[in-house]
């Protein structure tokens, strides 16, 4: 499974020649500047909360390219009512199976307000299983003793964590989290795009290491193969 890199909390994974993008948002992304969204293909958006820095340019992408986008109900009636139809509303604790997997909705402890100031429902991690792979890609959120509950639901092959800090989990937590979540790969997000939540990266990765896991960063733009891990 590759695994491409657009900022932020931006990332894109293609399962069974299905490409799906989560928490879109690049084109107000200063360290994302070099990224053309427009290139940019999807099948399906995936969005894990309201928050400005996650849905940006979901409705941009969506209109062109009529992809569906999978969100909480309050943020599937918002983009219905900004001209986005093809959506698929979901909750935490629920599950679909769509053409590429198996979706699984979880808690993520957080916030949610939509750009003009509405009510963005519950925030969500999403637990994707398929017979290439199966991840975890948590949200915005704190470390939860939730996440306990995780590897009943799906072994992973890897988990994408927040690691930035002040509005998510810091590193540390993200350490204990993929020990709750028994996942040996991570990928970390949301940290570096804004003051708020800079951090030192080699520091980062010596943690992850030291706790006997591997804390990959791809850089912006880049795609990895994490199918192996």
């Amino acid at each position: 499974m590759n695994l491409s890199f657009y900022g932020h909390s931006c990332f894109a994974v293609e399962i069974k020649g299905k490409k799906i993008l989560f928490d879109p948002f690049i084109t107000y992304n200063e360290l994302a500047k070099d990224i053309d969204v427009n290139s940019i293909e999807a099948d399906y958006i995936f969005l894990s909360h309201g928050h400005a820095d996650h849905i940006a340019d979901c409705i941009a992408i969506a209109k062109r390219t009529g992809c569906q986008v999978v969100a909480n109900w309050e943020i599937h009636e918002w983009l219905n009512k900004n001209g986005i139809s093809n959506t698929h509303p979901m909750n935490t604790g629920g599950k679909w199976h769509f053409d590429f997997g198996t979706v699984k909705c979880v808690v993520a402890q957080h916030s949610s307000g939509l750009p003009d100031g509405s009510y963005g429902g519950n925030p969500m991690g999403f637990i994707f299983t398929s017979t290439e792979g199966n991840f975890y890609y948590s949200g915005d959120t704190a470390l939860t003793l939730d996440m306990q509950l995780i590897p009943g639901w799906a072994k992973l092959n890897f988990a994408v964590l927040p690691i930035g800090d002040n509005f998510t989990m810091d590193v540390a937590d993200a350490v204990k989290a993929a020990g709750f979540v028994d996942c040996q790969t991570i990928v970390g997000v949301h940290y570096n795009t804004f003051g708020f939540i800079k951090i030192n990266v080699e520091d980062a990765q010596a943690s992850f290491a030291t706790a006997g896991k591997q804390l990959l960063l791809p850089g912006i733009g880049e795609t990895i193969d994490i199918s192996n891990n």
